[in-house]
């Protein structure tokens, strides 16, 4: 086994170990978002807050989203995100590619004229 698959195999182990021990440990307790952690300790710091401005589709639309199309636009900017952070590492990995073969062009042309630098 190569030394990135051995790499892979122990993060994937150790990412599922960090899903399983808190849910083990920790049987029958609420795992709460922190969207509802947040509004809770507004209300406890401030019971009188308002917010400063209202969200623009849903002003727009007249009410709330629907959690459908709310998972959807959420689903859609991950896509655009990872989209990009991909296209991003493949770019980094091309460019190490092409640097590695314009040094190794470049030694095996110094090899073939002698390896002396002519100064014209």
């Amino acid at each position: 086994m190569s030394r990135n698959a051995k790499t892979v195999l122990v993060l994937l182990i150790l990412a599922a170990v960090i899903v399983a021990v808190p849910v083990i440990a920790l049987k029958g307790a609420e795992f709460g978002g922190s969207d509802d952690a947040g509004s809770v300790m507004v209300e406890e710091i401030a019971g009188a807050y308002e917010p400063w401005f209202s969200p623009v589709l849903e002003t727009m639309l007249g009410g709330e989203l629907p959690g459908e199309l709310e998972s959807l636009l959420f689903c859609i900017q991950t896509g655009i995100g990872v989209g990009i952070i991909a296209f991003c590492m493949g770019r980094f990995v091309e460019r190490k590619k092409l640097t590695e073969e314009e040094r190794n062009y470049a030694v095996k042309s110094m090899e073939l004229s002698g390896g002396e630098s002519r100064g014209d």
